[in-house]
């Protein structure tokens, strides 16, 4: 297998943005386990050694996976040229598309706890007059 770039040219944005998110997620695995191996001691090593390398290898063999996923895999990487490219036909919302939609959102969820909030004061107060319910005055 060769390890040169499938289709280097294509899907650079996707490829891109998806290394980005691979390597946070990666540099936060191997900082989680260089504090869980911190105070570990093997073979009388000191815990430094101990801890940091296997946050590298960690890192390491992510690294080479991430490679062959993003970079090397025929069909992974098909699947990205095939994203980046649908992701340039989307048709973004404006601004004042996206402020319209959130004003109604939070219009319509307010309604929604006044009206909610009318019913359980009904019932309360229905179920306070039959003397089922306690009232605590």
């Amino acid at each position: 297998m060769a390890l040169s770039i499938y289709k280097s040219g294509q899907g650079y944005t996707t490829r891109l943005t998806t290394a980005i998110a691979v390597g946070l997620v990666v540099a936060l695995g191997a900082y989680w386990l260089w504090e869980e191996f911190a105070g570990a001691t093997w073979f009388e090593l000191p815990s430094i050694y101990i801890s940091a390398g296997i946050a590298t290898l960690f890192a390491a063999i992510c690294a080479v996976f991430s490679y062959l996923l993003i970079g090397i895999w025929p069909r992974s990487v098909d699947f990205l040229i095939a994203t980046d490219s649908e992701m340039k036909k989307v048709n973004w919302s404006t601004r004042r598309e996206v402020m319209g939609s959130t004003a109604v959102v939070i219009g319509l969820s307010l309604l929604v706890a006044v009206y909610c909030f009318g019913f359980d004061r009904v019932f309360f107060l229905i179920f306070a007059w039959m003397g089922v319910l306690e009232t605590g005055a």
